[in-house]
């Protein structure tokens, strides 16, 4: 590949509703074209209705691509980034929710052969988001301010909360210096007492085709601070793994997230 080629990407999970988003915003790029696409082990050789060509399998795109974009399940992409590590090669873009810690800790040990950019949400206005609730979060005491993430998505959607609704909840405990895991407050339904202090709540909505609502609330008895993220097209987040994907061909081994790729700050690597 020289300087001026464009990069080879390949597209997990290529049937579903990304994998089309993604192939169709790289249409008409310089930088970067769609090498090859794949999809579950059963659906190799078929090509689905709007395809151009069969889908392949795992082991011919981890062969044929410089970097794999991945919105699949969290078995398929251990499976990927465990078989791309392997390969020692090619870089990885996995924006897959719903993942297990242990599966976390995995996907981290991948990223020690090959170079991967791992977020629950590649939006650039989520990330500046992202950002400002962590310093809200500093700035404003957890004894007078809860903390509360709202978030709404399509009713196909199967992991609650949204993995942009568990980030944002990260970014408030982070800039309370807490972990989130010991102030999260996930459900409440029938007699469930006071909120604790310092808690930091979710709640979730599935309905329709709603893409993608969150806001973070922070209430104190007397005032309410709101900050909001509206998604309208899946297109600004194949944008996001698209750009993604062109800044980590070529980067060191490590684990890299949206802040890396808008310069924001440097990755394990």
């Amino acid at each position: 590949m020289t300087s001026t080629s464009p990069i080879r990407i390949g597209v997990a999970g290529a049937v579903g509703r990304m994998g089309r988003a993604i192939m169709e915003t790289a249409r008409g790029r310089d930088d970067a074209v769609v090498s090859v696409l794949f999809d579950r082990p059963d659906f190799a050789g078929e090509t689905p209705e709007g395809f151009a060509a069969p889908l392949q399998d795992m082991a011919a795109a981890i062969a044929g691509c410089d970097v794999i974009i991945d919105f699949t399940t969290p078995q398929a992409s251990l499976a990927l980034a465990r078989a791309c590590a392997e390969a020692g090669g090619p870089a990885l873009v996995c924006g897959t929710t719903g993942v297990s810690e242990a599966d976390e800790a995995e996907l981290r040990a991948a990223a020690s052969k090959i170079a991967m950019v791992r977020t629950g949400n590649f939006s650039l206005g989520l990330n500046l988001l992202l950002g400002l609730v962590r310093q809200a979060a500093a700035a404003l005491p957890a004894r007078d301010w809860d903390v509360e993430v709202f978030e709404a998505h399509h009713r196909r959607k199967v992991d609650a909360p949204s993995g942009t609704a568990l980030m944002l909840g990260a970014a408030a405990a982070e800039g309370r210096g807490v972990a989130l895991p010991d102030v999260s407050e996930r459900g409440r339904d029938g007699l469930t007492g006071p909120r604790a202090a310092g808690a930091i709540g979710f709640t979730s909505m599935r309905a329709g085709g709603v893409i993608g609502e969150h806001s973070v609330v922070f209430a104190a008895e007397d005032e309410i601070v709101t900050f909001a993220h509206s998604a309208r097209d899946r297109s600004l987040f194949a944008r996001g793994a698209l750009a993604a994907a062109v800044w980590v061909v070529g980067k060191p081994a490590g684990l890299y997230d949206m802040m890396d790729v808008l310069g924001f700050e440097t990755g394990d690597a």
